[in-house]
């Protein structure tokens, strides 16, 4: 397994143009909502509506970011309990209502992203790999924290492998 410096260095290369870096800001946040909308039903069990497809993905997903990193895991982590929270508040709603939020989220975000890429004049990161769309909420935490002054020898490493943004 890669470590947290070697993914978030991968993502990167992808990412130097701080326009782009920005929209994700945005784009990527609302993509990681809509998918715990999307994935908040159907509840795996009558007694336990919280039990969803959701719940059992950020819990995977939480855990794989608590092994490459146990700051950001948690950050992550809760911010993924957030949405689902949100979602679980959002399930009970019509049919038609729930995904119209759900989708709208995730069509919004993609198109944010895309724009990013645009000003980058390359493809998002998951084109050439998959674990991408794990990474980018990484990537995204891993930023804030660098324009708080946390983390300064990630950063560092970060951008002498991957380049500084331009």
């Amino acid at each position: 397994m890669k470590t947290l410096t070697e993914q978030l260095t991968q993502y990167a290369t992808y990412h130097r143009d701080r326009r782009n870096i920005i929209t994700h800001f945005v784009g990527i946040p609302m993509i990681v909502a809509s998918m715990c909308i999307l994935l908040s039903r159907p509840a795996l069990s009558p007694d336990l509506l919280w039990l969803t497809p959701g719940a059992v993905i950020a819990a995977l997903v939480t855990a794989y970011y608590l092994r490459l990193d146990v700051r950001y895991g948690v950050v992550l982590g809760a911010y993924l309990w957030g949405c689902l929270a949100v979602a679980q508040s959002l399930a009970p709603l019509p049919t038609g209502t729930w995904f119209a939020i759900g989708a709208g989220l995730f069509f919004i975000g993609w198109v944010i992203q895309f724009i990013g890429h645009y000003f980058e004049g390359r493809k998002p990161a998951f084109v050439d790999d998959i674990i991408g769309l794990l990474i980018g909420p990484l990537f995204i935490a891993a930023e804030a924290g660098f324009l708080m002054g946390l983390r300064k020898d990630v950063e560092a490493e970060v951008n002498a492998r991957a380049g500084a943004p331009r």
